[in-house]
């Protein structure tokens, strides 16, 4: 194989992902702008700047479109992971500080999760995402149940897997709440579990 040969193909392989790139990142904006129930492969081969073939060439149908986004985005806006909170004393602390976190992720993402949960209904595609990041969601808030001290209380891993979801901080932020006093008040609820 000539070097002039090698050098055509990873210039094809390089162009191939780069157009796939274009492709997720115009599923993701689009997806964040309008919703994902109102995205169509040939709104993001447009935004993209490809063709609808070109689409389907990269992605064969549009769950594959949807993986690929949504896996991107997850690398751009990594959700809080435990460090976050863990190195924190007590439990009112932790609490806290496992909120604040979220609260602090939901206001930089809200765009794209408020079109997420409006579509998850009438987008089985974004069905699987969704029910992981709850899965998630529901972990985290059984970890912090159990490191309290009223651990064994069953109602306090569901108060705070209800504190923890973006449907409650969306709740809270049509109240005029800023982040802080949204994680003051759902401390407030895991506190009054604890008298």
């Amino acid at each position: 194989m000539t070097k002039t040969r090698r050098y055509t193909q990873r210039k094809r392989a390089a162009d191939r992902e780069e157009t796939r790139l274009r492709i997720v990142e115009a599923a993701m904006t689009l997806h964040e702008e309008i919703g994902p129930s109102d995205t169509t492969i040939s709104a993001i081969a447009q935004r993209a700047g490809v063709q609808r073939l070109t689409v389907y060439r990269h992605f064969p149908d549009e769950t594959a479109v949807f993986e690929a986004c949504t896996s991107h985005w997850l690398e751009l806006n990594p959700p809080p992971v435990p460090t976050a909170w863990e190195a924190c004393e007590g439990d009112d602390e932790r609490v806290y500080a496992a909120l604040l976190a979220f609260y602090r992720y939901y206001r930089g993402t809200q765009r794209m999760w408020q079109g997420a949960h409006r579509d998850e209904p009438k987008v089985p595609a974004i069905q699987g995402p969704m029910a992981e990041f709850r899965a998630y969601l529901h972990g985290v808030g059984e970890e912090i149940g159990k490191s309290c001290a009223a651990g064994g209380d069953s109602r306090l891993t569901i108060t705070l897997q209800h504190a923890l979801a973006f449907t409650t901080w969306a709740s809270l932020e049509s109240l005029g709440l800023d982040d802080e006093a949204k994680a003051a008040l759902a401390l407030a609820w895991v506190q009054g579990l604890e008298r």
